[in-house]
């Protein structure tokens, strides 16, 4: 028998179920990454490649009293800066790539935190996702929406894409969004994905989209 797939417009109707039911739950939404400006959100994004938004909450205080400025940061001594961030996982790159944007930052950029996307990923260490999780959460600028691990699982599971690879799927999930809702609905798939669509043993029976999510049948018989 033919499965039939599901119409753009019923991706769609299920995609803005998905927003207003966890808009409801989830009435405030931002960033977990604590920060007092632009750069600052930036090297914690970096650092929370890998690693849990709490871990880096856990490193970051002592590294912003130990470097206030862009200019702290690119003369850092790079041993003790990866000492500093060891915690987070994969330090040595993790260090490398801020001391790296902050070198660029500081002589591209007058020192400060660029506000556009073809700017940003010219930065080391900084891809579409670090980009959109800065410009929404420091810039107020949606120019696209932030894939990370959880959004990629949820949105995979919860069938508004087919596609496995990030790129596809912020391509994917644009397009169901209206576009001033599109770093909110980031966060509510990532706080989804933490609290109940867990990469393993999900919480499918306490899921508020058990009902309509078509990955429910697979997920629960494996």
């Amino acid at each position: 028998m033919e499965v039939k797939k599901d119409s753009p417009q019923d991706i769609k109707k299920r995609a803005l179920r998905v927003y207003k039911t966890l808009n409801k739950i989830h009435p405030v939404s931002r960033t977990a990454l604590r920060h007092r400006n632009p750069f600052q959100l930036l090297v914690a994004t970096i650092l929370s490649a890998q690693c849990t938004d709490k871990q880096v909450n856990k490193v970051t205080p002592a590294l912003f009293k130990k470097y206030r400025t862009v200019k702290e940061f690119v003369e850092s001594d790079q041993t003790e800066l990866e000492s500093l961030v060891k915690s987070t996982g994969f330090y040595k790159s993790k260090a490398r790539y801020i001391k790296g944007s902050s070198i660029k930052i500081l002589s591209d950029f007058k020192g400060k935190v660029p506000k556009t996307m073809e700017e940003l990923i010219t930065l080391p260490g900084v891809a579409r996702k670090t980009a959109n999780i800065v410009l929404s959460s420091a810039f107020g600028i949606n120019e696209g929406i932030a894939v990370d691990t959880h959004v990629k699982r949820v949105s995979y599971r919860l069938g508004l894409t087919e596609h496995k690879d990030p790129i596809k799927i912020e391509k994917d999930l644009v397009k169901l969004i209206p576009k001033a809702d599109w770093d909110k609905f980031s966060l509510l798939l990532i706080y989804h994905g933490r609290d109940t669509c867990f990469a393993r043993t999900p919480k499918c029976s306490e899921c508020p989209f058990k009902k309509i999510c078509p990955k429910t049948d697979v997920i629960t018989s494996s």
